[in-house]
């Protein structure tokens, strides 16, 4: 089994990813609010893949700095990262910073987003 760290999402949508991931993949999802759990997590567990909202529902912060930090870490670095963000550009930020191209919110349904996360899943 695999596990899935997922960061800043609100109730309702942690909910639903968390929904699509355990029905369609073989996984634990560990869900936290802010970038200090995130980080803690990521360094003491063994993560196969980090969703970051793009902002925190917690404080509104701002999901890429969770990213550099991570890949900025060398225990971390290597941890596949998705950006949870329903649009393109910051989909193509995060990707210029390190992460695997995610998916938003709102394309849970959509194909791609079940192949994105098993190509790292089972990559």
């Amino acid at each position: 089994m695999k596990t899935i760290l997922s960061v800043g999402q609100c109730r309702p949508d942690q909910a639903a990813i968390s929904h699509f991931l355990t029905t369609n993949f073989d996984v634990r999802v560990v869900a936290v609010d802010l970038a200090d759990e995130a980080l803690a997590a990521a360094s003491n567990e063994a993560i196969d893949l980090v969703l970051i909202n793009r902002k925190l529902d917690a404080d509104y912060s701002d999901g890429m700095e969770i990213l550099k930090a991570l890949k900025a870490e060398q225990l971390t670095a290597n941890i596949p990262v998705m950006l949870v963000s329903n649009f393109e550009e910051w989909q193509e930020k995060a990707v210029s910073k390190g992460a695997v191209y995610g998916f938003g919110k709102a394309q849970l349904s959509q194909p791609t987003t079940r192949e994105r996360i098993a190509a790292v899943l089972n990559g």
